[in-house]
């Protein structure tokens, strides 16, 4: 039998997607530390008690904001790399939905502009590890299925590569908004460079 959901259960769903809709937003414009619960209960046309009742804390919410914006974005890069004719294809791919994502004010502004700030390094480093972190195992994994990489890859070089799209986003998440079509050019080089390296050695 499928399960249908009460409509109380539906009011709680809608009520947890407006607080985060309107937090993500909230963030985004004004930044972690000068968005306040009211100001996010008034967007989200619910009571400040409705956050508590989602939500433990500020952190919390924002933690969850990122959370949600990178399911989306991680989707948009898997689909980018199953659709692409070959891995080398696949890997360029991602990394260009990658820097298009980090140039979004939305992405760009929560996840990597504010999250070190709200969520302190540490955790924000984890959130990361668990998205984009994954990401690269992924698509590192497709590029020695296909033998364009026949040396083992070892954690340091996971690292570094997970270090690399991590000062890129930081980039373009801070450029002003001119800047951002030759910053996204240059940001490329590198990885350009490297994936052309690890062919190299196949």
């Amino acid at each position: 039998m499928p399960q249908v959901n009460s409509r109380r259960d539906e009011y709680t769903e809608a009520t947890r997607r407006a607080l985060l809709d309107a937090a993500t937003a909230l963030f985004a414009e004004k930044g972690y530390s000068r968005t306040s619960l009211e100001e996010i209960a008034t967007a989200a046309r619910v009571t400040k008690g409705a956050i508590y009742h989602h939500f433990a804390s500020k952190t919390t919410l924002f933690e969850a904001a990122i959370e949600r914006l990178e399911v989306v974005e991680v989707a948009r890069m898997r689909e980018a790399y199953d659709e692409a004719p070959d891995a080398a294809a696949g890997a360029l791919a991602v990394l260009d939905v990658f820097l298009t994502a980090c140039s979004d004010p939305i992405y760009g502004g929560v996840v990597f502009r504010e999250g070190p700030v709200a969520l302190g390094w540490e955790r924000w480093h984890e959130c990361e590890q668990k998205y984009n972190y994954a990401m690269i195992e992924y698509v590192v994994a497709g590029l020695t299925a296909e033998g364009r990489v026949t040396v083992p890859l070892s954690e340091t070089f996971l690292a570094l590569a997970f270090g690399m799209l991590g000062a890129a986003g930081q980039l373009l998440a801070r450029a002003p908004r001119e800047q951002i079509p030759r910053l996204q050019e240059e940001c490329r080089v590198p990885f350009l460079a490297l994936l052309a390296g690890l062919s190299a050695t196949s």
